[in-house]
């Protein structure tokens, strides 16, 4: 079972906090690190002073022993050596050892830190003309700044810490706050609420609400789209439905006159293969949205596909009325397409060009060379597209929404199955204007041995 995350807004909070007290933990340590060598500096500058003040009135012509008596401390123990006699206090004396009374026999300063019986001790010397003297001071009884001030930086870092994790929590729920606004409304939007999110942030978070907000709308219009098409269909569908059940009823009813009945046989006919078409076509589309249209591509002239399609479609044009135009490219263009599948979106084309096309003007179908690619163009002369409708022309049933009840229409699915067979075989379809005066449609293959 997988393991439920954690909220951002925790995960933020408890890396801020995590954050905090680490740098406050390295700030108090090096704080009382610095501390500590300032206050061991300033204690050996200051016995260094008293050293050298003993040293100064001894030179002067002051007795040692008077001196030492009169400048020792409760903390400073003095020793006196005296050629290799030394005299004092015992912790001064255990200090002096052999090596210092060589040193200060040889008129060389000692200035060290050493240990005694465990305790860290500060050792001056200071040779004199009649031997030298050693002041001593535990390291303990020698600092003060780390009494006076330790405690107080320790109490300033702590409330900086808490400070700062005050200011980081509260940044933790501000950058938390809307990522949450953001997941409940995609959540809103995957059970089908279709809704704008406003949040305020940093500049990600702004544009990934403008995002969520333009797909939000997106999807409220293909909905909408969706919905439009689907009543058009069902409109389109009962139409052909309503005529073959009307005239099947008339037969049923004996209505019909024997003389009739070619005719109505005909026109159910006609329906028939009307509604078999729109059934195919929307089950070709459904197909190839989810990747389950099969195509089987092989080696073919785009010219050859085209002299087939142009045979029936002109046999169409001359019964409207229509100028049907065959420019064939005058060399060959090898493709590797689905032959069937390509004649299945040239028909498509053709179909929507003759069927808005008036009486007297053209229909052309014309193949051609472009660069490494195979164009195949259906043009025609009706009223044409405008600019706009050339944006949305593949998308499903947008024009047929546009001019149902104004011109002649389709299902308004044939243009987007046509974008979806053309590009299932590596190939493009656009819309534009033709010099015939309407829609013209420009199928691009790549040749053959191309990419």
């Amino acid at each position: 079972m997988r393991r439920r995350a954690g909220s951002l807004g925790t995960r933020l909070a408890v890396a801020m906090v995590a954050l905090v007290v680490l740098t406050a933990a390295v700030t108090a340590l090096s704080g009382l690190v610095l501390v500590r060598r300032a206050d061991d500096t300033e204690a050996r500058r200051g016995l260094a002073m008293l050293a050298d003040s003993v040293a100064a009135q001894v030179e002067g012509g002051a007795d040692a022993g008077t001196v030492a008596a009169a400048v020792g401390t409760p903390t400073v123990r003095i020793a006196v050596v005296t050629g290799a006699r030394v005299t004092g206090e015992p912790l001064a004396r255990l200090a002096t050892t052999t090596e210092v009374v060589d040193e200060l026999r040889g008129g060389r300063i000692v200035s060290k830190r050493v240990s005694l019986q465990g305790v860290a001790v500060l050792v001056e010397g200071r040779p004199t003309p009649g031997g030298g003297v050693v002041l001593v001071q535990r390291r303990v009884d020698a600092g003060t700044l780390v009494e006076q001030i330790v405690p107080q930086w320790l109490w300033l870092v702590a409330g900086i810490g808490v400070l700062a994790a005050g200011l980081g929590l509260l940044l933790a729920w501000r950058v938390a706050r809307p990522i949450r606004r953001l997941a409940e409304a995609t959540t809103a939007i995957s059970a089908g609420e279709r809704r704008a999110v406003s949040v305020s942030g940093p500049r990600e978070v702004l544009a990934l609400a403008d995002e969520i907000n333009h797909l939000s709308a997106e999807l409220a219009r293909s909905e909408a789209r969706q919905r439009e098409f689907l009543v058009s269909v069902s409109h389109d569908l009962r139409t052909p439905l309503a005529t073959i059940a009307g005239y099947a009823e008339s037969l049923a009813d004996g209505a019909v006159l024997p003389a009739e009945v070619r005719g109505v046989g005909s026109v159910i006919s006609d329906e028939s293969a009307r509604l078999g078409r729109m059934v195919s076509d929307l089950l070709d589309l459904a197909r190839a949205d989810a990747g389950e249209l099969a195509f089987h591509p092989a080696p073919a002239d785009l010219g050859d596909v085209a002299a087939a399609a142009a045979t029936p479609w002109a046999e169409r044009c001359a019964a409207k009325g229509v100028r049907f135009t065959v420019q064939p490219s005058g060399t060959p263009l090898p493709v590797l397409v689905d032959a069937q599948r390509l004649r299945q979106a040239l028909d498509d084309l053709l179909d929507n060009a003759v069927r808005v096309t008036p009486a007297g003007r053209p229909v052309v179908l014309a193949c051609r060379r472009r660069g490494e690619e195979a164009v195949i163009e259906v043009r025609d002369g009706g009223p044409g597209l405008t600019d706009d409708d050339l944006l949305v022309a593949f998308d499903r049933g947008a024009l047929h929404a546009r001019y149902r009840g104004r011109r002649e229409v389709g299902t308004g699915v044939g243009l987007a199955l046509v974008d979806r067979l053309i590009r299932r075989q590596g190939g493009t379809v656009s819309a534009g204007h033709s010099a015939e005066g309407g829609a013209a449609f420009t199928v691009a293959l790549p040749l053959a041995g191309r990419p």
